[in-house]
């Protein structure tokens, strides 16, 4: 168990280090400044912890070897062995400690020495020009100052719990700003479970043959290095471990540089990236095609297939910026639609789907988080609902697990596991688990920004043995693929009062006043009254009233009532009538019977009248598919865990009701009463 209050302490005294950029730089700009530099120390102890190991070795293989010759063969041992190599001997105390009007040039000097794979992150860091307006606002040696005696070294603090320090300063810093672009970190605990979901098939005793992990939004790294410390903790010995460490191969790509650049770090200190494999994680948005004639890179792994997809994307991504190259991928990636530019989420899950390996060579299994908007955001027909059906139809879709909320640094919302697998067991084919795991949370005894909840070994295990059973209970249900499918049906019925009477309605006529109109009215209402006013072209008025009842056009409704005090009128033929009618300002009101216009979404497997009938206890005028392609009615397709789970609990009797306000009320006067004695 993480001892979170000692990573919380440790956070909070680095805390307190940036707050010495108050006043020089924005809150905004002090990760830009902290992170990188606590990621320079982390390597920093790393390498001298491999130094002391190097050192060890040789002086077990030649006793005698002097200090010059062994601090020679160290450096030379460190460069060929170690990705993350410094070739100077400067340390962060050591420049400390030098020259203090020496400090900027020494520490650049560091910089520059270290691996070329390390000074590509520190790029990516932007950190060479941070360290000029560091300089500029006098904070360069606090800053150095603030980490260079802090031991990072993994005998202090495993990935994980740098990790989560990292987290809880990152937290820290976006809540200063008051910003917040949908970047929630992932607990490692939600990062366990979707590991232990997609059930990855590699035995480490056993396995020969490599297998790959991807993320498309892959951040700081955290889901792909859980889900490698999850296969490395099955290792029993040091041949096993090596095994894990040789054939599971990471893959990633973040939008985000500082991100990027300490997931490339972490990966690195790990020993999952070295030069040879160094382009395993990139930098670019997943989402668009790598031209080189775009804006900005894109995805560097398109036309790979993984064996596992594991991923957190963005809540509510907006790609309205980027929408010209999304669409290049329309016939392809997309094809089954796109969602609305304010929320990308589910590109990010086509993203996926289009690299998953095809049966035949194995398949693929995928585990995507969400928020509640993949579920049922978009009407029927629409581009979400579509994604969803493609999903379903091709029988993609192994599981849904409602996750606690309260779960994350920067929100407090509800999220969900989505596992997708292409190659279903016999048992789970055409059928969907969902669990709920919604109660399957502990409060945390310190919070950790919005992250009050907390899921334990013993919850996690619960969550697996449901999914692992994959049967009916009171917290899952087993559906077949169909039933997530649904007719959205427009219905008009009349509405009646009190006494089922029809109910009347008098509203203007919106439309052109002309026969056509008119009949189209009739058609749907039936009979009804109209008051028709007429502004003629040489400014006279007329008002008229009459009921249209379908045996005669409007035009001559209107010349009946008007020649009763108009003669001229009256002898005008019908063609010499019509053309002075159209020269006139006609406006009109009607009072007809009234009617509601509905849409109803109606199960599938649901007989549509049937279902009318029993929902709708009106006289029903017409129904009809609210959403159609040609002749042919379109499902929509959507999934509501809530209602799934729904337990009705009926209100208190109102005597309880009464009997609970009577309580409160002699509270309230009781309240009252003192408050009169204090005045």
């Amino acid at each position: 168990m993480l001892n979170k209050e000692k990573l919380n302490n440790l956070a909070g005294e680095l805390w307190k280090g940036a707050k010495k950029l108050r006043g020089k730089f924005k809150a905004y700009e002090y990760q830009a400044v902290i992170l990188p530099m606590i990621m320079i120390r982390r390597i920093e102890c790393m390498l001298i912890q491999k130094r002391t190991e190097i050192e060890g070795e040789l002086k077990k293989a030649n006793p005698k070897i002097t200090d010059a010759e062994l601090k020679k063969k160290v450096k030379q041992r460190e460069i060929l062995t170690i990705p993350y190599y410094n070739k100077s001997d400067w340390t962060l105390t050591k420049i400390l400690k030098d020259d203090a009007t020496q400090v900027e040039a020494h520490f650049r000097e560091y910089l520059k020495e270290f691996s070329p794979i390390l000074n590509e992150i520190i790029d990516e860091f932007n950190y060479r020009e941070t360290i000029s307006k560091m300089v500029k606002a006098n904070r360069l040696d606090s800053i150095i100052d603030l980490v260079d005696d802090e031991d990072f070294s993994t005998q202090r603090l495993s990935n994980i719990e740098m990790g989560y320090v990292y987290e809880e300063l990152l937290q820290r810093f976006t809540q200063d700003d008051a910003k917040d672009t949908g970047e929630h970190f992932t607990p490692r605990e939600i990062i366990r479970i979707m590991v232990e979901l997609m059930e990855i098939d590699f035995n480490p005793k056993t396995a020969k043959q490599a297998i790959s992990i991807y993320d498309p939004a892959c951040g700081t790294g955290g889901m792909l290095s859980t889900a490698k410390e999850h296969l490395m903790d099955k290792a029993k010995t040091e041949a096993e471990q090596q095994n894990v460490q040789t054939l599971v191969q990471l893959f990633g790509q973040e939008y985000l540089g500082q991100n990027f650049a300490v997931c490339k770090t972490d990966l690195l200190l790990r020993g999952d990236l070295d030069g040879s494999n160094k382009d395993n994680i990139t930098k670019g948005n997943s989402l668009i095609p790598d031209i080189a004639s775009g804006k900005e890179p894109g995805d560097k792994h398109f036309g790979r297939q993984f064996d596992y997809m594991i991923s957190n994307p963005p809540f509510g991504v907006d790609w309205s910026e980027y929408a010209t190259d999304v669409n290049k991928f329309l016939t392809t990636r997309y094809k089954t639609g796109t969602p609305p530019s304010n929320d990308g989420a589910l590109l990010f899950l086509l993203t996926m789907i289009e690299k998953m390996k095809p049966v035949k060579d194995g398949g693929s299994k995928i585990s995507i988080l969400f928020n509640g908007s993949p579920l049922s955001n978009g009407d029927c027909g629409g581009s979400e609902s579509e994604i969803r059906r493609y999903v379903l139809e091709n029988d993609l879709l192994d599981c849904i697990v409602m996750i606690p909320d309260q779960m994350f640094y920067q929100t407090g919302i509800y999220t969900y596991i989505w596992v997708l697998n292409n190659k279903k067991e016999k048992h789970k084919q055409g059928k969907v688990l969902i669990i709920n795991a919604r109660q399957q949370f502990e409060k945390e005894p310190k919070a950790f920004g919005n992250k009050r909840n907390r899921i334990t070994e013993t919850h996690r295990n619960w969550i697996i043995q449901q999914y692992d059973n994959w049967k009916q209970n009171d917290f899952c249900k087993v559906f077949n693929k169909e039933d997530f499918s649904y007719h959205k049906v427009k219905v008009l019925f009349w509405q009646t009062d009190e006494n089922e009477k029809p109910m009347w309605i008098e509203e203007s006529f919106t439309v052109q006043l002309n026969n056509g109109n008119v009949k189209k009215k009739f058609d749907l209402y039936g009979d009804f009254e109209m008051t028709v006013h007429i502004q003629a072209a040489k400014g006279k008025e007329h008002t008229i009233k009459f009921k249209f009842d379908g045996e005669n056009t409007f035009e001559t409704l209107v010349k009946k009532e008007l020649s009763k005090s108009n003669k001229d009128l009256k002898d005008l033929a019908a063609r010499e009538f019509t053309s002075w009618l159209k020269e006139c300002e006609l406006t009109a009101t009607y009072c007809h019977r009234h009617y509601i216009e509905d849409a109803e979404y109606i199960p599938f497997e649901e007989d549509i009248e049937t279902f009318i009938k029993r929902e709708i206890d009106k006289p029903i005028i017409r129904w009809d598919y609210a959403a159609k392609e040609g002749d042919k009615e379109i499902l929509g397709y959507e999934f509501l865990p809530n209602k799934y789970f729904f337990t009705y609990s009926p209100p208190p009797p109102s005597d309880a009701l009464l009997k609970e306000f009577w309580v409160l009320e002699k509270e309230a006067e009781k309240i009252l009463s003192s408050i009169k004695q204090l005045a």
